[in-house]
């Protein structure tokens, strides 16, 4: 049995990594990993293979930044040859990012069967470009394997075939109570005593300047009596760049950190202000 696996940003990562291990213990499989470099630089990436010990990408689609429709354009492009020539039995596809939705539209419309980690999860807000994602991909899997009984619930409300549906739990917290006893050993040294850890990077966030420095504004607020500490997403670099933003010392501003430093951050933190499902999970 030939399994696919297609992964694309780091959320996904940590999705896959207890699939591919528990797949590894099995007799008869072989397995295939495919990386759509949807996030592609070292911070965002790499590094993330190597902490969560996952084996490095068989093919790498190297698609990089665009607007949606670029991106999920350029996996579907890149993405149906290697598919054709690797013939697998099933592919995989995790969570909610455009790599998601553009894998499952390949595979749907060559007859080859999807199964969609992480499915039935809604926000009811077709504002956000993962919910539609979201709702395409449980369409067009042949398996879903939901999280949360929730999910399962909202899948059957749209329809699909019960037979269809697994609740299996989140795979994502596997990996964490697997590596968080690793996670200590790589904090910094020098840390507040007592602070804050920010992330923000969805677009309804930080695309708009003004909304972003009312944001920013209040988190220099909140650093007067709490330091912030604040891993910045390269997206939300730039946007604050563009705003020209001046921060106090109570607002650090950091380089986006590895898998297993930011478990410890979050382990350590007074409180976590995030608009990351994934680490809302974690916390």
């Amino acid at each position: 049995m030939h399994f696919l696996h297609v992964v694309g940003a780091r959320p996904n990562f940590m999705k896959v990594a207890p699939v591919t291990r528990a797949l590894a213990a099995r007799q008869g499989v072989q397995q295939t990993l495919l990386h759509t470099g949807q996030h592609y630089d070292q911070n965002m990436s790499d590094v993330f293979f190597r902490e969560l010990e996952i084996p490095e990408p068989d093919f790498n689609l190297a698609v990089g930044s665009g607007t949606h429709a670029e991106q999920t354009s350029q996996i579907m492009l890149r993405f149906e040859p290697v598919v054709v020539k690797q013939k697998p039995d099933w592919v995989l596809v995790y969570g909610d990012v455009n790599s998601t939705i553009a894998a499952a539209l390949v595979c749907a419309k060559l007859q080859i069967p999807v199964a969609h980690v992480e499915a039935g999860l809604r926000s009811f807000d077709r504002s956000m470009p993962e919910e539609i994602n979201r709702l395409l991909t449980d369409q067009l899997a042949d398996l879903l394997f939901t999280p949360s009984e929730d999910g399962d619930q909202n899948l059957l409300r749209e329809g699909v075939p019960r037979e269809r549906i697994h609740f299996v739990g989140n795979v994502m917290i596997d990996t964490l109570v697997r590596l968080l006893p690793k996670a200590a050993a790589t904090l910094p040294e020098k840390l507040p005593r007592q602070y804050a850890l920010v992330t923000l990077h969805r677009p309804s966030n930080v695309d708009d300047l003004s909304g972003l420095k009312g944001l920013l504004d209040a988190l220099t607020g909140i650093g007067f009596t709490l330091p912030i500490i604040f891993p910045v997403h390269p997206r939300t670099r730039q946007k604050i760049a563009e705003l020209g933003f001046s921060h106090s010392e109570n607002l650090q501003l950091w380089e986006p950190q590895s898998y297993l430093r930011f478990l410890a951050l979050q382990q350590k933190a007074t409180v976590v202000i995030t608009d990351s499902g994934g680490i809302q999970e974690e916390t």
